[in-house]
């Protein structure tokens, strides 16, 4: 359950002011005398400072599609598509044109929309499922498949899979809310269908500090950067593209908030105050899953979330991780986890192990998933997908 590490989250909208009752009537009185002066005395005008300039866009075009090659942006909206049964590649093609045509004039402003204007920057990605891969037999890589089944899991169909995933990342949720309007237009233009939409958001934090997520401990600690090359495909059509693992798991927020915080440290692996790992002193310390107390007894316990999803228990393997949290209801709150790997069966054994030993797990509830290829970027000129 992490997001990335150094991920600045400075794009956040500022908290809006606060007043009192004493406060508006002083600065009323402040305002009157202010007006009855000035018809006394000559005052010089006055010149508001000039307000900042808004965040640059982020490009659409490029060889990775910027919904991984950006930093992480506070708030999200995914989007599950489905073609009709007998659609064939050119359905796919023209589904592929319509989205990139919205993606693209999100990027630039061209969009020609009033709502989202001096609204950048916008981040983006597009993936393609494996039932569609299949379907229509397209290049994508061959461990592409469904996850198994994992110990645990409460998965909603209607919440899980789909033809195509399209993920949108903004600075407010208005800006996804927009977007994703025009998305669902230029896909029933197309005759797709919206499977299943889910939104989520990160909490408000200085720019680079890690974001705390709904259990109240930091969140993406430890995390390749997105241009680790582990993460992506191999030279050749697969390149610049790597595979979304998406889960929407549930968290027991007031269970876990009964516990005494030294259980909740043990069941983590880390310090809610600092962040810091069990065996270390400072958040971005490497945890060591191997250090032991006298009695022999792991520092990190075994069964702590921290431990079972090290790396070192891989040969060093990383996903890079990125969350968001969702509130859907008093009794529907959680995290969207998404995981981005050259291999999902790294995902598999990591997952494999949280769902059999962790301490965490009474806590979380998996009602969620999805698979997908995360196309290559494309370059102006190009289509979205022309390698598929």
């Amino acid at each position: 359950m992490h997001t990335e590490h150094a991920n600045p989250q400075g794009g956040a909208a500022p908290a809006r002011p606060r007043f009192d009752r004493r406060t508006l009537l002083t600065a009323a009185l402040a305002t009157g005398a202010g007006v009855a002066g000035a018809t006394t005395f000559n005052r010089a005008p006055h010149h508001s400072p000039a307000a900042p300039p808004p965040p640059a866009a982020v490009p659409f075009h490029g060889a990775r599609q910027s919904g991984l090659t950006h930093p992480q942006l506070p708030v999200t909206r995914l989007l599950s598509l489905d073609l009709p049964g007998g659609a064939g590649r050119d359905a796919l093609r023209g589904l592929l044109a319509s989205i990139g045509a919205v993606l693209a004039g999100a990027a630039d402003g061209s969009l020609g929309d009033a709502r989202l204007d001096g609204t950048p920057p916008v981040t983006s990605l597009v993936a393609v499922g494996p039932g569609l891969a299949g379907r229509l037999r397209l290049n994508v890589p061959e461990a592409l498949a469904e996850l198994p089944a994992f110990a645990g899991d409460r998965l909603e169909p209607a919440r899980s899979g789909g033809d195509l995933l399209v993920q949108l990342a903004a600075e407010q949720p208005w800006t996804t809310g927009v977007l994703a309007e025009h998305l669902v237009t230029a896909a029933g233009h197309s005759g797709a269908a919206v499977r299943w939409s889910q939104g989520g958001f990160l909490p408000p934090v200085l720019e680079g500090r890690t974001p705390r997520n709904l259990f109240g401990f930091k969140d993406g600690t430890a995390n390749p950067a997105p241009d680790d090359p582990t993460l992506w495909g191999p030279p050749g059509p697969h390149a610049d593209g790597t595979v979304l693992v998406y889960r929407r798991i549930r968290m027991d927020t007031g269970a876990f908030a009964a516990l005494p915080r030294e259980r909740q440290d043990l069941v983590i692996g880390r310090r809610a105050d600092t962040g810091a790992p069990l065996t270390g002193h400072a958040e971005h310390d490497d945890p060591d899953v191997y250090a032991k107390h006298p009695d022999g007894s792991y520092v990190l316990p075994a069964d702590s979330h921290v431990r079972l999803s090290s790396p070192r228990l891989d040969g060093g393997a990383r996903m890079l991780r990125r969350g968001w949290s969702y509130d859907d209801g008093p009794t529907d709150r959680g995290l969207l986890f998404c995981a981005f790997v050259r291999d999902p069966a790294l995902f598999i054994r990591v997952q494999t192990r949280l769902a059999e030993r962790d301490a965490l797990t009474p806590f979380v509830t998996h009602t969620a998933s999805a698979v997908a290829w995360v196309l290559p970027g494309v370059e102006k000129g190009k289509e979205l997908g022309a390698g598929l």
